[in-house]
């Protein structure tokens, strides 16, 4: 059993997020709108963290270069939370699952590492899988375009900043992992206010309601299931392959399709769920070089943390 729990956590986590969508549109119902919600949610965790570890918020504050990490992960934050809150729940998923296709071209980019053939075919695969998601039966692929919504390019962009946060945690590695851990909420904290504020003066966003009791337990088990997840992750990767990690997350997938269709949020039509399928075989495919360079080290891969 104790070999388990590493994995129970990760699916926690990954419950959480495929979940997350229903409290979100719940809050936003209450009038509440998702940059909003997520700027109220995001404060609430920041404040513990903050008084947990005083020291740790000092050095996000002392250490610039974790302020592009905050930064891409607030924009990750306000991009999901946005999409997954107004359009088709699996869509956005699907597309926000774009992230390992994207990953390639930024570590290309950022890290001087030239695609292989493999992650070549992943982005392929990735990309016919957009194709069949967003563009309608029998029109041509010149339709791709003008077949993403707003919500489909909020969930496409906050799959690109999840990409580059990964890359950003990786180029940041030697910095402890607390500080990035605050990092990544205070960003998600600062671009929310940030957002909510632009988009409500710019008629895109409405004011925040009044508090009331019924919304604001909302925001405060959304805060509470986010800092959990966030805990379940810390464990879990902490003592798993990173291949392994990467996997069980992927389950989110499997969690905001099933709550998500079965109260009504999405449609399975057969395009998508094709369209699904080849998006989530390219990231699964990104899992093989790690499989591979695992097997070659033995048993210490375990200790390895992503």
């Amino acid at each position: 059993m104790p070999r388990a729990l590493p994995v129970f956590a990760l699916l926690f986590n990954a419950l959480v997020w495929g979940c997350s969508w229903w409290p979100l549109r719940t809050l936003n119902a209450a009038g509440l709108h998702p940059l909003w919600a997520t700027a109220l949610v995001y404060l609430a965790v920041l404040m513990v963290l903050v008084v947990a570890l005083p020291a740790s918020a000092l050095s996000f504050v002392r250490t610039p270069k974790l302020w592009l990490l905050a930064a891409a992960a607030g924009l990750t934050n306000i991009c999901f939370n946005w999409a997954v809150a107004l359009g088709d729940v699996v869509r956005v998923v699907l597309l926000f699952y774009l992230m390992p296709a994207w990953s390639v071209l930024l570590a290309w980019w950022l890290l001087d590492e030239p695609p292989t053939p493999l992650a070549l075919l992943r982005l392929l695969l990735a990309f016919a899988g957009v194709a069949l998601v967003v563009v309608p039966p029998g029109a041509p692929l010149s339709r791709l375009a003008s077949g993403l919504s707003a919500t489909d390019v909020l969930a496409v962009a906050g799959g690109f900043c999840f990409a580059l946060t990964n890359v950003f945690l990786r180029r940041f590695n030697q910095t402890p992992e607390r500080d990035r851990m605050v990092a990544m909420f205070s960003g998600g904290f600062v671009m929310a206010t940030v957002g909510a504020c632009a988009a409500t003066g710019l008629a895109l966003a409405s004011a925040p309601p009044a508090p009331a009791a019924g919304w604001l337990w909302v925001a405060a088990g959304l805060a509470l299931a986010f800092m959990l997840g966030n805990l379940g992750l810390q464990y879990g990767a902490a003592r798993l392959a990173a291949g392994t990690t990467a996997l069980v997350m992927l389950s989110e997938v499997l969690f905001a399709s099933a709550s998500s269709w079965l109260m009504g949020a999405a449609q399975l039509a057969p395009r998508m769920l094709a369209g699904g399928a080849l998006i989530v075989l390219a990231a699964l495919l990104a899992l093989l070089p790690r499989r591979r360079q695992q097997a070659t080290r033995g048993a210490a891969t375990m200790d390895h943390s992503p």
